[in-house]
C-alpha cells in the first residue's frame, strides 16, 4: 500500500473551543434523530457538509449537496477550517470501553493510493449497494472534499507499524474530541521526513482490508475514472492483531413476515440444531446478557450457536448447530469452509432462508430484517412488539475475517460492526490537492 503525508484541513482551535460539538459519526451511522442532535450541537457541525438535511423545495438546482458546498466555502472563507503548514501523517488513538474494560485502539491517518480490488492490495470484506455510492458520489462531485475516513486493517504481528506511528515523544494531542457515545478520540501530527519515510517503507508491501467504508472507497474509485489524478483517499490504518480491533455482531431483527410461527420454525430447525428453551426474564438486559454469555461459551467450545427471542412469548431459545449439520445445509455453491463456519452464514442458510423464506435480496433491501449491535436493544424491541423475532449472534473474529478475505470471498451481509466508529471532521483534504 502506497501512502502519502498530506496537509490536513482542520477546525480552527481559535474559533472552535469544543471539538466534540463539531465532529460527527460516519454518514452511514446517522439516522434522523442523530442528525437532529448534531445540528443542534453547533452551527458548524460537520454533518451539514457530510450528511445534510433535505429541505422542502429541494430540486436539481437547490439541494443538500449544493448546501454542503456552500457551507464548505463559507467556513473556509471565515477560517473555521484552516490548513496545516506542512505535510504530515497523523497518529490517531481511540479510547473506549467494552463492558468494564478500557481499550485504546492506535493507528494513523494518511492518504492511501486507490487501487482496484483485482490487484489485491485493498481487499473488501462485504458487498456494496448502488444507492449509498450514488449519494457519496454526488457529494464528492459537489464539494471535492475528502471527509470520510476509510477504516483499514493491516497485519502488523510484530507491532512495527504501531511503534513507527507512535505520537512524537512528549507531544500533546493537536485535537481531542468525544463522539456521541462518549468515546475519546485523539490526534497527533508526525511531520518529520525521516519518520514519514519509515512508515511509507513499512507500508509499501502491505495489503489492507477495508473494515468500514466500502461505499466510500468504491465511490473514490468511480470518481477517479472521470477525474484523472484523483488517485489518493483519506484512510485510517489500524493493526489487525493489536488491542482495539473490536468487532460486535449485527443481531437480526425480523419484521413483517406473513404467518410467522416461531413454534413451527423451532420444530423444523431441530433437523440442524439442538434447541434449548429458557423462561423469559423481565429485564431485556438480563435476557440479552444470558444469551450472549451462552453464545460465548459455545464459541469457546468450538460450537456454532444462535440465540432466539420471539415477540411476546414467555421463553427464549438457544440453537446449537449439530456436528453433522454443516454437511446437510444447502450452502450457496463455491463458498469456502471458513465462510460456512461463520455463525451469520449458519443463520442465513440454516434458518432465515430455508425456514422463513427470507432471500438475499430481502436482506440487502432490509424489507423484513433490521440490524442492531446491541443484544439488550434486540430483546427489548422484540419483547415490546416492534419486531416478530430477534436472532442473536456471536461476533465474527479477526481471524475469521482475515481467513475469508484472503480466499477472495466476502462475508455475508452485515457480518461485522467495528467499534468504535471513526470520527468525521478531525481532518479532511481535497481530492484535487
Amino acid at each position: 500500500m502506497n501512502i502519502r503525508p498530506f496537509r490536513a484541513y482542520r477546525f480552527n482551535s481559535s474559533k472552535v473551543s469544543d471539538l466534540s460539538a463539531v465532529v460527527a459519526p460516519p454518514y452511514d451511522q446517522i439516522d434522523s434523530e442523530i442528525q437532529s442532535r448534531l445540528y443542534a450541537l453547533h452551527p458548524w457541525n460537520v454533518v451539514r457538509i457530510t450528511f445534510g438535511r433535505e429541505e422542502p423545495g429541494d430540486n436539481g438546482e437547490r439541494n443538500r449537496y449544493r448546501r454542503a458546498r456552500e457551507h464548505l466555502d463559507r467556513w473556509l472563507g471565515e477560517q473555521v477550517f484552516v490548513r496545516d503548514p506542512e505535510p504530515a501523517i497523523y497518529p490517531y488513538h481511540q479510547t473506549y470501553r467494552v463492558g468494564e474494560t478500557t481499550i485504546t485502539r492506535k493507528g494513523f491517518i494518511a492518504l492511501g493510493e486507490l487501487t482496484d480490488y483485482e490487484k489485491r492490495i485493498v481487499r473488501p470484506h462485504e458487498r456494496t449497494h448502488a444507492k449509498p455510492k450514488e449519494d457519496r458520489l454526488r457529494l464528492l462531485e459537489a464539494t471535492s472534499g475528502d471527509f470520510g475516513l476509510i477504516f483499514m486493517l493491516v497485519s502488523d504481528p510484530n507491532a512495527e507499524l504501531l511503534r513507527a506511528a507512535a505520537p512524537p515523544d512528549g507531544a500533546h494531542p493537536i485535537a481531542e474530541a468525544r463522539d456521541i457515545r462518549g468515546e475519546v478520540h485523539r490526534l497527533w501530527r508526525i511531520s518529520d521526513p525521516g519518520r514519514i519515510a519509515s512508515l511509507q517503507a513499512l507500508m509499501a508491501d502491505k495489503s489492507v482490508i477495508i473494515a468500514d467504508g466500502h461505499h466510500r472507497y468504491e465511490t473514490a474509485l468511480a470518481y477517479r475514472r472521470t477525474h484523472p489524478g484523483a488517485d489518493f483517499k483519506l484512510m485510517a490504518f489500524f493493526a489487525l492483531e493489536a488491542p482495539g480491533c473490536t468487532i460486535f455482531p449485527n443481531h437480526r431483527l425480523v419484521h413483517d413476515l406473513p404467518a410467522f410461527a416461531p413454534e413451527e420454525m423451532l420444530a423444523r430447525a431441530e433437523q440442524w440444531f439442538e434447541v434449548t428453551r429458557f423462561p423469559a426474564q423481565e429485564a431485556p438486559e438480563a435476557e440479552g446478557e444470558r444469551l450472549i454469555e451462552r453464545l460465548a461459551s459455545a464459541a469457546e467450545a468450538g460450537r456454532i450457536a444462535i440465540g432466539f427471542v420471539a415477540g411476546k412469548t414467555r421463553w427464549s431459545a438457544f440453537l446449537t448447530l449439530r456436528p453433522d449439520a454443516t454437511q446437510r445445509i444447502d450452502w450457496p455453491p463455491g463458498k469456502p469452509e471458513a465462510w460456512r463456519r461463520l455463525s451469520v452464514s449458519v443463520l442465513h442458510e440454516g434458518l432465515l432462508r430455508p425456514l422463513l423464506g427470507i432471500t438475499d435480496a430481502e436482506l440487502v433491501a432490509k424489507t423484513c430484517v433490521d440490524y442492531t449491535a446491541g443484544a439488550a436493544d434486540a430483546v427489548r424491541l422484540t419483547r415490546a412488539g416492534r419486531y416478530q423475532a430477534a436472532f442473536l449472534l456471536h461476533p465474527t473474529t479477526q481471524a475469521e475475517l482475515k481467513e475469508i478475505v484472503e480466499t477472495g470471498e466476502v462475508l455475508p451481509q452485515k457480518s461485522t460492526h467495528f467499534y468504535p466508529k471513526l470520527l468525521t471532521g478531525l481532518v479532511f483534504s481535497f481530492v484535487s490537492e
